[in-house]
């Protein structure tokens, strides 16, 4: 197993303590993690969608839960196993516990449960205050902008 050193970038960098804890934590992948099999595609640039493949599961059987910047989907079975007789079991119908890391302001927006495929709809939605906004350059006159008018700050309201 390789390992890397990431302690020159703690000497230039401020505030990507996630970041370096996500890379730590590539390390750690737990071998369950592989099941039950899933896609995660980019849809728009600001949509994804995280497809697994639960067969046999049904919607009362799925949760999703989402906690700050972690969505946890776990399965339980809660059907009457004991009452089948199987000759061949290909279908696992094991638990399982996925947790998938986001980033910040992505959101659960939909999920669906269609011919055994989970199906989730994530979009990442930033805030106004955060999306970046044209600021005007004063010129030579105090309180003027560039078009010679009071300076205006984009996404700001005029005071009165």
């Amino acid at each position: 197993m390789r390992t890397y050193d990431v302690s020159p970038l703690f000497r230039s960098s401020v505030g990507f303590d996630r970041l370096l804890d996500l890379l730590a934590q590539a390390d750690r992948v737990e071998p369950s993690a592989t099941w039950p099999p899933y896609n995660i595609e980019k849809v728009a640039d600001d949509q994804y969608r995280i497809s697994m493949a639960v067969a046999g599961f049904t919607p009362d059987e799925i949760e999703l839960t989402q906690h700050d910047t972690a969505l946890l989907i776990t399965g339980q079975r809660t059907g009457q196993e004991g009452e089948r007789q199987y000759l061949h079991r290909g279908i696992a119908a094991r638990t399982f516990r996925q947790t998938f890391n986001l980033a910040d302001h992505v959101k659960v927006v939909g999920a669906a449960l269609e011919n055994g495929l989970l199906t989730v709809e994530l979009k990442r939605e930033v805030p106004e205050a955060l999306k970046p906004r044209r600021i005007s350059i004063a010129g030579a006159r105090a309180g003027v902008g560039q078009d010679h008018g009071p300076v205006q700050i984009e996404g700001e309201a005029r005071a009165a």
